[in-house]
């Protein structure tokens, strides 16, 4: 009987199996990590240990990947499927070498001599019993729990009380292939294998557990000592004529209203309240490039993620996904209004630090923040924030508050010696809880302050939200951002510390500019976002089921042959299948005639449908606008359809924080799509299919209101070609509430002051409010955009703007 299935190890195994639950990173290894079924493979571990084997027998059978018991046969060698970098350790006495498993690896090189076609795969496998990073002053408790090297004593005590925090972790396969084509099949290899491997497992437990816990009232101290803050406490005594020590104490009071208190303990406790949460409220969460962020904790990058705000949730979502995607949960930097009982103490030792919505020029406040700041970054710990400053009201990113990005920025230029990487995520819900608050307030309620009760009532609401999403957008190293803003960055803050170089605030804005873009880019098109955008394109809400159907068919296809960016995720399924979800989430109705089904958006529920099409716009503000141009022109030339879009995307670019590399390619792209799929022909213009007039129009429908603003502002430079940017943006925002209330329009952005306000200061940079503007430049576009609306609209329009002018 092989030494596995001797009768004491399998009720040792059937004893575990009841004790441990396990979760695995990645889910899907053979997706995430590219593993071969086709080709053989073996396991490195780190000790040997029957507990761990066990645990990965039952993972490696749920997965369909070869059991960690069965032997390796290549070429008539049979060796063990778990290769080891260091024995077991006894209770007492010496741990046993590792001279049997170099041998191993040896024979495994040695094969592939042999056998020039062969290629094994070496696939590091961790597992943690338990993820607690260990504090600071850890005694008594560190001794007992033991992680890096337990005892079979204390493995025993780790899998009874933590056996329900069991962590398997696959990491990306190495080829020993390569291995011996490069280096060779020498015993030195062999070693070579086995202390890349041990530097691997060491860094892939950090990026599990995270650093070690600092004790909050030492960490006050310690940054109490600090140059910068001693200096602080100084001008602060100074200045408020007050001694020392009173400033001191205020020092520390405003540390402990902004300092995290970090417990893994209540993670834990929290991870099984958010995993009851979740599926009670989702049927799914999406996740997107989770692995990249992975490497990036691997290889020693500080990691700042800064996502979009939807919602109350975000918070929730982030951390408990990076939780279970194998990395550290974040400190977050949440508003002092969710500083309330009992949800601040939790948020406290959840990872949250609080922050004042503004400092108003507190000088001591801003030193202490600031300091913190950089002692969670020099300490390692990942940090989150959001850099719109506020949850969007709309379904659009807002225009991004820059104070984290410049702290998280000078951080970098005091000297931080590690990469800092910001890391831009999308998340979206098919369903957010306080979309209906959002517009009670758009509309001028006042917004209601946090309190207990605004959560059980949140709690007590719960019910069928559809599906979550977490995509991770394209990362962003600060210290290559500033090599390419400011090549002599180095050299400059080295030369003056205290200065602030000139092409700082410049720099951030750019920065922030670019998250927002890289945050849209990862944006998840669902299938309440999509049908929500076609069903508003209508002039009732409503279309046939059929109709419906074809034309998300095509919204999908266009988005996988023409994909935004690779960062963007697309619904999986056909139209028919989105409808369905739609339907099944009470987020649209459905009647029946003799003539088929009609799929609508309820009245009272069109104005809060605009916040999920939001989330998506940008993704088809493109294609919207050529299919607009198309369907109002009977025939028209491709390179005129490419200049139109030139015009406007600017503008599209500055509101939607669009990102579209070479923007000629793109909407060539998109012309060629759409004659691939015969909706258009093209001789020596382009002229649209009769009978596909009605998905061209209903694309159209899209940037239809966008038209209508762009049609608005050019109208006015055009007749008054001296309005300062203040005078624009009060007249545009007077005249679209004019043209809303004349035809119908509803969405909440068409409205908002600060949407005019962005798109003022574009028109600045691009030379449309100057002095020495090209007034021909001015004329063409209001042309361009007057022969793309509706003649009424139009009308509308030119006869405000006329009669505005005349008064």
């Amino acid at each position: 009987m092989p030494k596995h299935d001797s009768l004491w190890l399998k009720s040792l195994r059937w004893i575990q199996k009841h004790l441990v639950h396990t979760i695995v990173v990645p889910q899907d290894p053979f997706a995430d990590l590219n593993l071969d079924a086709s080709r053989p493979l073996a396991y490195v571990m780190k000790t040997e240990s029957l507990s761990d084997i066990a645990a990965l027998s039952e993972i490696t059978a749920k997965l369909g990947l070869p059991s960690p018991y069965e032997p390796l046969v290549a070429n008539g060698v049979i060796a063990p499927r778990v290769v080891c970098l260091q024995g077991r350790k006894p209770l007492f006495g010496e741990r046993a070498g590792n001279e049997p498993f170099l041998e191993c690896f040896m024979r495994l090189l040695a094969v592939h001599k042999e056998r020039p076609e062969l290629d094994i795969q070496l696939v590091p496998v961790s597992l943690y019993w338990g993820r607690t990073p260990g504090k600071e002053d850890d005694t008594m408790k560190a001794a007992v729990f033991e992680r890096e090297n337990p005892t079979w004593l204390r493995k025993c005590l780790m899998i009874l009380f933590l056996g329900r925090h069991n962590f398997v972790q696959f990491s990306n396969a190495v080829s020993l292939r390569y291995m011996a084509d490069e280096h060779g099949t020498d015993m030195g290899i062999a070693h070579k294998l086995a202390r890349v491997a041990r530097v691997h497992f060491r860094r892939q437990r950090k990026v599990m557990t995270g650093p070690v816990l600092p004790n909050r009232q030492a960490l006050f101290h310690s940054l109490l000592k600090s140059e910068s803050l001693r200096k602080a406490i100084q001008e602060e005594a100074v200045s408020k004529k007050i001694s020392e020590t009173q400033a001191r104490e205020t020092a520390i009071e405003y540390l402990d209203e902004i300092a995290a208190d970090y417990s893994d303990s209540l993670v834990r406790i929290a991870e099984r309240f958010l995993t009851w949460l979740w599926n009670k409220l989702y049927s799914g969460i999406n996740i997107k490039g989770a692995e990249q962020v992975r490497q990036l904790h691997h290889d020693g990058h500080e990691i700042v993620y800064v996502p979009c705000h939807r919602s109350h949730m975000d918070y929730l979502l982030l951390s408990y996904i990076l939780y279970y995607q194998g990395m550290v949960p974040p400190h977050i930097a949440a508003g002092i209004n969710l500083n309330f009982w009992p949800a601040g103490p939790m948020f406290r030792r959840g990872g949250a630090f609080f922050i004042r919505r503004s400092f108003n020029g507190n000088k001591l406040y801003t030193a202490v923040f600031r300091e913190y700041l950089d002692q969670l970054f020099a300490k390692g710990y990942s940090v989150e924030y959001f850099s719109e400053g506020g949850r969007s009201r709309t379904g659009r990113l807002l225009a991004p508050k820059t104070g984290m990005i410049a702290m998280t920025m000078n951080s970098v230029l005091r000297g931080i010696e590690r990469p800092v990487t910001l890391v831009p995520v999308y998340l979206g819900y098919d369903h957010v809880m306080e979309v209906a608050t959002y517009h009670k307030e758009l509309s001028g309620k006042k917004k209601k302050k946090e309190s207990v009760w605004q959560v059980f009532g949140a709690i007590r609401k719960l019910g069928n939200f559809g599906q979550g999403y977490v995509n991770f957008g394209e990362p962003i190293t600060l210290q290559n951002f500033l090599n390419e803003r400011a090549p002599n960055w180095r050299n400059e803050v080295a030369d003056d510390p205290e200065q602030k170089p000139s092409w700082l605030t410049p720099a951030v804005n750019v920065l922030a500019n670019r998250v927002m873009t890289n945050i849209n880019d990862a944006a998840a098109a669902s299938s309440v976002t999509l049908t929500s955008l076609v069903l508003l394109a209508t002039d009732q809400n409503a279309l046939e089921r059929s109709l419906l159907e074809r034309q998300l068919d095509l919204y999908l296809t266009l988005l996988k042959k023409v994909p935004y960016t690779t960062y963007t995720s697309v619904a999986e399924g056909d139209g028919k299948h989105l409808v369905q979800q739609g339907l099944e989430l009470n987020k649209f109705v459905v009647c029946a005639d003799p003539l088929g089904e009609i799929v609508s958006i309820e009245a009272s529920q069109a104005v809060s449908m605009t916040y999920y099409r939001n989330n998506i716009i940008h993704l088809f503000i493109v294609p919207s606008l050529i299919a607009s141009c198309l369907t109002h022109n009977e025939q028209i030339p491709r390179q005129q359809v490419v200049s139109i879009v030139a015009d406007f995307y600017p503008l599209l670019k500055a509101e939607l924080f669009m990102g579209i590399k070479d923007v000629p390619a793109y909407v060539n792209q998109v012309l060629d799509f759409f004659i691939e799929q015969g909706l258009v022909v093209e001789t020596d213009t382009l002229t649209v299919v009769p009978e596909h007039t009605s998905q061209l129009l209903l694309l159209a429908s899209s940037v239809s209101e966008t038209l209508q603003r762009y049609a608005i502002i050019f109208n006015l430079l055009a007749n008054r070609p001296k309005m300062e940017r203040s005078e624009l943006e009060s007249e545009s925002h007077l005249l679209a509430q004019r043209l809303g209330a004349l035809h119908g329009i509803t969405a909440p952005e068409f409205y908002d002051k600060k949407l005019y306000g962005t798109l003022s200061v574009k028109l600045k940079e691009l030379g449309y409010l100057a002095d020495n503007q090209d007034k021909s430049n001015i004329n063409r576009i209001r042309d361009q955009a007057n022969s793309l609306l509706r003649p009424s609209v139009k009308q509308t329009i030119v006869a405000s703007v006329t009669a505005e002018h005349t008064v």
